[in-house]
């Protein structure tokens, strides 16, 4: 794949365009933002009355309602959660997608999964930034950007799509870390890959089961909380600095030689196969049904349920004793 930067991009293309950005959570603040910032005419919609409304008249920005916005967007730039997404765009876009507009995401799921049906006289764009919005506003302040994914869904009428996202992509400066092509489904799959078996679900139940041997086997909490939690952070943080072999090279090689020797006794053969599951479960939608099931329920009381759990694992409740004691060593 071949990345894309500022020279493969002209933000001029966007001049007299309007970006309507929907939402204002954390990507929602960071990518209008960015936008603004460097120039391009935003509107924001969010409820009114509703939290976000004073949040954007104070950062600056132009502020309507969700379907005011979209009616003036001739990008309409859909940033609020997936859940919600299918619901907002019946109510207050749809109806306000006019031949040649632009319909943008930053993720795929409700077009792959077929819950937004897009006229087939508008364009449909995603530009997704591989980061968090709070760190990729943070970068953009300093002056560059984080990589990120665009993908063409289907081709606008004045066949500008891809112009149109590699331009928010420059104005946002995710050009100037490098931008990939994709699939919609390329996006929509890996990425809720990741988050399921590696990321968040495969890290969080590593580090717990970790602290659980430990503890049960008779050993502090606190210093399991340090081993398998705590330390976790500073081998990422050598991963993302020069990769796996970086890690390897800076720790021990009591740790290197432990760590390739017994690593694959973890994840092993039947790791990999339920990882192949997850995916499968992934691509076929059994995932998305089963999450939309859940959300549209309202109440996501399976969820809330795990949460509440999970906040009475030992692993959580030491922690929040061990940071305490270090904000009260910073006084």
């Amino acid at each position: 794949m071949k990345l894309l930067y500022d020279k493969d991009a002209n933000v001029n293309i966007l001049k007299g365009k309007v970006v309507a950005v929907i939402g204002y959570g954390a990507q929602g603040r960071a990518q209008a933002r960015m936008m603004h910032e460097s120039g391009l005419n935003v509107i924001v919609g969010v409820r009114p009355k509703g939290p976000s409304w004073k949040l954007v008249k104070q950062d600056g920005l132009k502020v309507a309602s969700i379907s005011e916005a979209a009616a003036k967007g001739d990008i309409v730039h859909i940033l609020i959660p997936d859940e919600h997404q299918k619901t907002v765009y019946a109510s207050e876009i749809r109806k306000q997608m006019k031949a040649g507009k632009i319909l943008s995401f930053s993720h795929g799921f409700n077009i792959v999964f077929k819950r937004i049906k897009p006229p087939m006289d508008v364009g449909v764009i995603m530009v997704a930034p591989k980061c968090p919005g709070t760190e990729e506003y943070k970068c953009y302040k300093q002056g560059f950007g984080v990589p990120a994914l665009i993908a063409i869904h289907q081709e606008s009428k004045a066949k500008d799509a891809k112009a149109i996202a590699l331009a928010m992509a420059k104005a946002m400066r995710f050009t100037k870390a490098g931008v990939l092509q994709c699939t919609f489904a390329q996006e929509t799959y890996e990425d809720l890959f990741g988050e399921q078996a590696v990321l968040c679900g495969g890290l969080a139940e590593l580090i717990k089961t970790g602290f659980e041997v430990l503890t049960e086997a008779g050993y502090p909490p606190e210093l399991a909380y340090f081993e398998c939690l705590h330390e976790m952070k500073l081998i990422v943080d050598l991963v993302y600095e020069g990769g796996i072999g970086h890690m390897w090279h800076v720790v021990s090689n009591t740790a290197e030689y432990g760590g390739r020797t017994r690593g694959k006794r973890i994840i092993n053969a039947a790791a990999k196969k339920e990882m192949k599951k997850i995916l499968k479960e992934v691509e076929n939608g059994t995932f998305a049904r089963q999450w939309m099931k859940e959300a549209e329920k309202g109440k996501l009381k399976n969820l809330e349920k795990m949460r509440k759990a999970e906040q009475k694992h030992s692993i959580e409740v030491i922690g929040k004793k061990i940071r305490a004691m270090f904000d009260e060593g910073k006084k």
